[in-house]
């Protein structure tokens, strides 16, 4: 058997297409930005790089509001929506490989204005999350201070220039401190799985068996009722977001077409060990009711509750140690693909130009600046508490991630549905292995999530404060839309006129090999 790959190569400007042709409202031009994240760096960001607080602290929240069976399916039902997410947005940015990704795929295969309140949404989305990131560092560092009156804010004045700085160097040292940092968190995950697997089965101080009483508690496993399991989806879409934003990356990618695909797997991995078994140790381990969980300190993280359980008295400490690492690498990653959104922005004419402008690393410098201003946020935490701040943030956030998961549902329907008017689905160098019934249950899925994870604001009394965090996302991006469409006078783009050509790469016919499929191929289509 031929071991022979396919061979990719990029379409050609038409010429009836320059550089920066205007189509249906939006400029289009080739980004410049430099193509120097290896595969190595892109996969292990994929596989590590957005995991942090959702992850080590809101798991603490989630077990204490729904109980160990709440917080276990409701991470698979998300984990399962992110993967066949993953899968449509693969199949497109192995297609088009360019900054923006889905934001940009969004104004070129459905409507400008749709893109522009996009694009918009999720730069304010990563915005906030480095935010959420820097006042998660407070959280962190007060596991290892007597008093609330430590000056936190000081410790993540320090980080938040430490990102800017990282941020403003060539993307190859993003991406070499990415993968180092990223590197740590996936052993140390590891390394819990198996110390939780010991706890339970004997390994603690007390040398007690626990195995599934946990889940015998009163109330347990579903505590809180419907209610309960509802919340816990908003602390799950928190935990798993900035999974979708490795394909912005698709344009300081080297090899794309190849490097993305393998990406996309890697994201089937990291949601089934990482955050599925993850869950279900928690859940063995801890109580839902072990005073103080919901609080969501470094204290009652289960990750460190966990460690601390196997009787080594700095075990603790190294856990701390490495969430501190975690918040660094997660709001690094955030920066990074905010800094690209605001960068699209401008070279789409959806924002002032000057944000396009790029250094000579090839780094839009000014696009830096503007979103680390933003993340500034995480200082008004000094008045209303780095805890309470994390809470309201986490919901905006996550709302924010379940937006951007039903924009790329429907832009890949339409990309789908283009692809076939104009007859050149052939040329994808990946397929969705789920097409059409993945994009359609996501899309209708998220929905039914998003209207209904609220129900902890109305019961047993309303609370505007936290309806205001979980909904205030969706006047927003609507409201964005809505002025954009009349200002502009956009249109939904015609399917024979979507541009399937300006930055493609399309594959080869396989000569006759098409059964010789490379194993990732093959393992999305087992999976699926």
């Amino acid at each position: 058997m031929s071991d022979k790959q396919p061979t990719i190569a990029p379409i050609p400007f038409p010429e009836s297409t320059s550089h920066n042709d205007n189509h249906n409202g939006t400029a289009r031009k080739q980004d410049n930005l430099a193509r120097t994240l290896s595969a190595r760096q892109v996969q292990m960001i994929a596989i590590g790089g957005t995991i942090g607080t959702g992850l080590f602290l809101g798991t603490g929240s989630a077990l204490a509001t729904g109980g160990p069976a709440s917080m276990l399916l409701a991470y698979a039902i998300s984990g399962g929506i992110v993967f066949s997410t993953m899968l449509s947005l693969g199949e497109m940015a192995a297609f088009v490989p360019v900054a923006g990704s889905f934001c940009t795929f969004a104004s070129r295969f459905v409507d400008d204005a749709f893109g522009f309140a996009l694009t918009w949404n999720y730069w304010f989305n990563d915005a906030v999350s480095t935010a959420a990131d820097l006042v998660a560092l407070q959280i962190v560092l007060q596991y290892w201070t007597a008093s609330d009156s430590f000056p936190g804010w000081a410790f993540s004045l320090l980080f938040w220039a430490v990102l800017i700085g990282l941020n403003l160097f060539a993307v190859n040292v993003y991406g070499e401190v990415e993968y180092w940092l990223s590197l740590l968190k996936v052993v140390t995950i590891v390394v819990f799985i198996i110390l939780g697997i010991v706890v339970n089965c004997g390994g603690n101080e007390s040398r007690h068996y626990i195995g599934g009483e946990n889940w015998h508690l009163p109330d347990a496993p579903f505590a809180g009722g419907i209610g309960g399991f509802a919340s816990v989806f908003v602390t799950a879409a928190f935990a798993y977001g900035g999974t979708e934003s490795i394909a912005i990356t698709a344009g300081e990618t080297k090899d794309p077409a190849r490097t993305l695909p393998k990406v996309v797997l890697n994201v089937f991995w990291r949601i089934l060990i990482f955050y599925m078994l993850s869950s279900l140790i928690i859940g063995l381990n801890i109580p839902y009711n072990y005073p103080s969980l919901s609080d969501g300190t470094v204290k009652t993280s289960p990750f460190t509750l966990i460690f601390e359980m196997t009787g080594t008295k700095a075990a603790g400490s190294v856990m701390n140690a490495v969430i501190l690492t975690s918040v660094l690498s997660a709001g690094n990653h955030a920066l990074f693909a905010g800094v690209r959104l605001l960068y699209t922005l401008a070279v789409s004419g959806h924002a002032p130009r000057f944000f396009g402008k790029l250094n000579r690393n090839q780094v839009p410098w000014v696009a830096v600046l503007a979103t680390g201003i933003v993340s500034g946020l995480c200082f008004g935490s000094s008045k209303i508490g780095a805890g309470q701040l994390w809470s309201w943030l986490q919901n905006i956030v996550g709302l924010s991630n379940q937006l951007s998961w039903i924009a790329i549902g429907l832009t890949s329907i339409r990309f789908r549905r283009a692809l076939k008017s104009q007859n050149k689905t052939h040329l994808l160098p990946f397929k969705n292995p789920i097409y059409p019934v993945g994009p359609y249950i996501c899309v209708i899925l998220n929905i039914v999530i998003v209207l209904v994870q609220g129900w902890s604001c109305f019961s047993p009394s309303f609370d505007a404060v936290s309806f205001v965090s979980f909904y205030v996302e969706l006047p927003i991006m609507a409201g964005m839309y809505a002025v954009w469409k009349v200002f502009k006078r956009t249109r939904v783009v015609k399917l024979h006129e979507v541009d399937l050509e300006t930055d493609v790469y399309s594959v080869e016919e396989l000569d006759g090999t098409g059964d010789k499929r490379k194993g990732w191929r093959k393992f999305v289509e087992w999976v699926a």
